[in-house]
This record gives structure tokens, sequence and C-alpha cells, in this order.
């Protein structure tokens, strides 16, 4: 690893606070629980964390409707417990990453009630998009853009007189108000709540809806008013991805460097871009821009050896080629889990799903640039598919009616040890309750078990993990593809390594079959000849 720009590389464990590790005994994740568990993700081999918001919010979209930017919630901690974990993951050389959100914010943040309260034209409401209602009496929403949760993204306000009045835009929920970024003061109280993280220690931020920040200036009607909705994404382009956003970016990215300038400890800016191809997501990356943002478009790639090689060449040059690396992802808080995504459409016990995100979490570690693994997945955890109506959170359920893409079946809280729930999760009493069930067969998943088992979804992260540590052609740098035999992708990672990935239609080589699926030696005879070591994996 490049460790002077220690990101260029870096493998980052994205904790969800709330489903990690509970240490009061109230069923939600904390900071307490996240610093309890600093070891064990030391041991696994990652380079550092990043935490879901755990901010002060009404929690309509668990922390990413924000109150308060600069204090923690109190069924998280407090700001000494936050400066305990910092403490904790510097003495284990662990970064700590925060997740800031910058498009929108709580309707209970202070200057969204004090919006409300002043009135039209008032520059309290300046800070958001206040705009007057189309038709009759202003009754129409100010243009047809729709939310990507579901339903309009404008909601009514009743004036201070108790009139019906403006409409304001949120591009999520109605809890979440979109700020305005052409309002000056906006711009400046993120400044300095990005001045008040990093001087308490923080490495970095992994930034929420980076290529949202700007609306265009007339808000005019959209052309597919339901892409948002439909798609469940920003592909509105008059709603994302404006021109103006890489001035925000740049600005960031300065803050960084300064802080840089003084004790030589690089900061992190990592964005959540999500753009039609991968030129336009390089722009985001740019030398004074972001030093990564996240490249989705392997996650979403179907289980082929042709669809993942185009996906990663055009990374490579599209990306790579700015001078930043490629920041791989297979899953987050917001996909459904690997195990479950691949093994679909296969009969159920196929054996499928496990196998393919065995096999998608070594290419991605054997692919140049950085990789962020989502919670749990060092697990092996399959997606929770059948919680019942009653306990579901995500905020696409109520305003959708629809189980479509609900997200809340990749965030049930971490299995820890034993056999029933909560699996270790909470330290309450018997009969502790974790906020989202767990079902039974997460025993079989919990991390205990998966310490013991050397063939275990955990061991074959940590061993991919050190390897990766170990060997200097893996990290940063590039690959050369390899001809094989159809549905084996296979490139080169400097002179000597080669990383061989079995989509299911090859057969698996004799030395490879009924071992463990990471191999780091001779290369299995008949499939890459004249290769002196090997990363074979099999997702057959």
């Amino acid at each position: 690893m490049n460790r002077h720009h220690w990101w260029r590389d870096a493998v980052i464990y994205q904790v969800y606070v709330r489903s990690f590790l509970d240490s009061t005994g109230d069923g939600i994740g904390d900071l307490a629980g996240v610093r309890a568990g600093l070891p064990y993700l030391k041991k696994l081999g990652v380079d550092g964390i990043w935490l879901s918001p755990f901010y002060p919010s009404p929690q309509h979209d668990h922390g990413y409707d924000v109150a308060d930017y600069t204090g923690v919630d109190p069924v998280f901690g407090d700001l000494a417990e936050f400066d305990l974990l910092v403490d904790a993951a510097r003495r284990l050389g662990v970064k700590v990453l925060l997740d800031i959100v910058p498009n929108h914010c709580s309707s209970e943040h202070p200057w969204f009630r004090a919006a409300l309260a002043a009135g039209p034209g008032s520059p309290e409401r300046a800070r958001f998009h206040f705009a007057d209602g189309r038709g009759p009496d202003g009754a129409e929403p100010p243009n047809n853009w729709h939310a990507m949760f579901g339903g309009p993204a404008w909601t009514r306000v009743t004036e201070p007189d108790g009139r019906p009045g403006q409409w304001y835009l949120h591009m999520f929920t109605p809890e979440q108000p979109d700020w305005n970024w052409r309002e000056p003061e906006v711009a400046a109280e993120f400044d300095r709540i990005l001045r008040f993280w990093l001087d308490r220690g923080a490495d970095g931020f992994r930034i929420d809806v980076a290529a949202g920040l700007y609306k265009h200036p007339e808000l005019p009607d959209s052309p597919d008013p339901e892409a948002d909705a439909r798609t469940r994404d920003s592909v509105n382009p008059l709603a994302w991805n404006q021109p103006e956003v890489h001035e925000v970016w740049r600005h960031w990215r300065a803050v960084c460097e300064e802080y840089t300038a003084r004790d030589g400890r690089e900061r992190l800016l990592v964005g959540e871009v999500s753009v039609p191809t991968a030129r336009e997501h390089a722009r985001y990356v740019r030398a004074d821009e972001l030093h990564q943002a996240f490249f989705f478009d392997l996650l979403g790639a179907p289980w082929d050896a042709d669809a993942f090689r185009k996906v990663v060449s055009e990374a490579m040059q599209d990306i790579a080629g700015t001078g930043s690396t490629v920041t791989w992802v297979l899953n987050n808080h917001d996909q459904v889990r690997t195990v479950t995504r691949y093994g679909e459409p296969a009969p159920e016990g196929s054996g499928l799903g496990p196998a393919r995100a065995r096999a998608a979490a070594l290419l991605m570690l054997a692919l140049p640039g950085a990789a962020y693994i989502y919670q749990g997945e060092e697990l092996g955890l399959p997606e929770v598919v059948d919680l019942p109506d009653d306990v579901l959170t995500d905020p696409i359920f109520r305003r959708t009616g629809s189980r479509a893409r609900v997200r809340d079946g990749c965030r049930v809280p971490l299995p820890w040890s034993g056999q029933a729930s909560p699996f270790g999760f909470t330290s309450g009493a018997e009969g502790a309750r974790p906020w989202l069930p767990q079902p039974e067969w997460f025993a079989e998943h919990a991390t205990d078990r998966a310490l013991a088992d050397t063939r275990s979804f955990w061991h074959l992260y940590r061993d991919g993990l050190q390897l990766r540590a170990a060997l200097d052609q893996l990290g940063e740098g590039t690959l050369r593809w390899l001809d094989t035999q159809p549905g084996v992708l296979a490139f080169t990672r400097g002179d000597d390594l080669v990383c061989a990935v079995n989509f299911g239609t090859a057969p698996v080589p004799a030395p490879v079959a009924g071992t463990p699926l990471l191999a780091s030696g001779p290369c299995p005879p008949g499939t890459l000849p004249g290769s002196t070591a090997a990363w074979w994996i099999d997702g057959s």
C-alpha cells in the first residue's frame, strides 16, 4: 500500500452504527459499540471505517435527516464517546470517516423551522428551495419533479398567518428539505461543520448525494418527471449533476489540504456520486476535487464475465485516467446483500449466491484502487427478505406502500454470538430486542462461528486482505487482461500475479476444487500457462 497517500488503495469498512453493536441494551447500536468492535475490525484487516450518520435526528430516514450537524444523537452516545472512539481507532491505526449529508437536512433543523416561521421572500427561506405553486391559488407544485422515495418532490406549507402558502423542495422525503447551495450562507455553514469534525480528529468524510447539491436555477419541468421515482436513482438532469457542484468539491478539497499541511495526515473526501457514465464520474475525482467517488457500476453489473470486464475497463480508462484510483464497492446500506443478489433468480438452495459473493469479494480486492466493504458482508449475511410489514422502517415503504427495494433487509443488526436473538448484539437484559428482528438462521452467520471456521466468509475476507497488504502487485496500480476460455475473467497484476475468476461456465481445475476459494501459488494447470502465481476464484 502507498502509505503516503493511504486512501488510494485503502479498504474501508462501512459501519451502519445502529446495527453494528449495542452497548446500552436499548436494542440500537451506538458509538461505544463501535469502539468495542474495533479490535474485531483490526483483526479483519481493514484500513478504516466509515460511520453512518450519528447526529441528532428525528430518524425519519435513520439519521440522513440531520437536525444538528455538530452533535451526537443521545441514542448513539455523545461527543465525549466520539472522542474516545477516534482515540481508540488511532491507536489501532484505523482511520475514521464520517458520513456528511449536504444535500438536505431534517425538517426539524433550526434553520428550516426558522424558514417556516419567517414567511415568503425572507432570507431564512432563501437557504432552501421555496417557491410559489402553480394553478389557481397556487395549489399545484412549482414543477413536475418526483422524489426518489416516491410521491412529488414538493410539499406545501401553512404560512404563519394560517393560509396555504409556498412549496418547498425535497428530493427524498418531506422530512428532508433540500438545501439551496446558491445561497452563500449554506456553503459557509458547511465550512463550519467540516472544520468542527476535522478539529475533533476525523480522517475525512463520505459525502451523501454528492452530485445533488445544485438544482437548475429556474427549476423547470422535467421531460421525464417520474424517472427518479421509477429508477430510485438520481437521473433527473435538472436536479442532479449540475456543473456548479464541482466548485463545492474544489473548496472542500482545499479545506482538507489545509489540515493535511498542518500535521501531514491526509484527510479523505469520498463521494456518493450517481451519474450515467464513467466519464462523468471521472469529473468528480479530478486532482483538485474529491479524492474518491464510489463506482457503483460493478455493484450493478450482472453476473457475467463480459459485463464485469466492460465495467472494469471503462473505470480504469476514464477514472484512473484522471490520476485518481477507482473506488470499488459491491454493497452498502441501500442495496440487497450480495449473497442474495447474486443468487437470484436461482432456485432455493442452489448455493450460487454464496459462491458468487465470495468470488466477487476477492475479485474486488484484486482490482487496482480502493475498496469499501459493508458490514456483515464478511459474514456472508444474506438479505432478510421476510420482515413483517409492521416492523419496516424504511421511508420508501411508508411513501410507496411497496416492499420493492425496501432497504431494511440489509440493515438487520449483526449477529455476534450464540444460537438465538439478539445474538450478542445487545447487552440488555434477557428478552432485549434489536430494533429490527433477527431471523433464527442468523446463528449460522454469527461472528464467533465464523472466526472458528477457516472455511467461512470471514476467513476468506481476512486472507484476501492479508494477501492484498503483503503482495506488492496488489492495491494501487494497473491491470492487463488475459485471453481465457469462455466464462473466465483473468488479468495480471504486476509481472507475476494473475487473478482468474470462474463465472460459472468453465470447469474448476482439480487442484482448486474442494479447497478454499482463494489460492496463492502456482496457477492451476491448464488454465493460465506460464503464470507463477494465481488468485483463482471459483464463482460457479
